[in-house]
């Protein structure tokens, strides 16, 4: 499984510490049979909100790959270590390719209704037409210029 890793040390930690105890986190998860893909040194940064009265802390970005056993040592290292002020562990799913949907699998649009005026000035109104565009892969009728149908769908019925 992959997973990211984040954890936020004090800020009276010097950089160095800081280093020494990444080192220290990798050890960790490589002793639990994980793989650090990457470590990144984000800097100190300001907190959102007070933590432990501490208003900034060094940020250290991880990836990892492993099992459960290995994120739960890494938690235990970042709970017993009182310099995290911070972390937080998630796990990170392989992105599913999502089929885009073609221009227009099934649309119906209905106009508004019109009004045709006659020349003796009464007006009637016309009931709106549905016009159905199928994609070419749904296809299940087919529809001829004047707009009629060969097959009745169940749209059909509802002008």
């Amino acid at each position: 499984m992959n997973y990211e890793n984040t954890f936020i040390t004090s800020p009276e930690l010097p950089a160095d510490k800081v280093e020494e105890l990444t080192t220290k986190v990798v050890k960790t998860i490589e002793v639990s049979q994980g793989i650090v893909k990457t470590v990144q040194q984000m800097g100190r940064k300001r907190l959102a909100y007070p933590i432990n009265k501490f208003n900034e802390g060094s940020y250290v970005y991880m990836e990892l790959s492993g099992n459960g056993e290995m994120v739960n040592a890494l938690e235990n290292f970042f709970k017993f270590n009182s310099s995290v002020i911070r972390f937080l562990t998630i796990k990170v799913e392989k992105k599913k390719a999502v089929a885009k949907p073609s221009k227009a699998e099934v649309v119906v649009a209905e106009s508004q209704p019109t009004e045709e005026v006659k020349q003796n000035g009464s007006a009637t109104v016309k009931p709106a037409k549905a016009e159905v565009v199928v994609a070419e892969s749904q296809a299940t009728e087919e529809v001829k210029q004047n707009g009629s149908a060969t097959e009745q769908s169940p749209l059909a019925g509802a002008e």
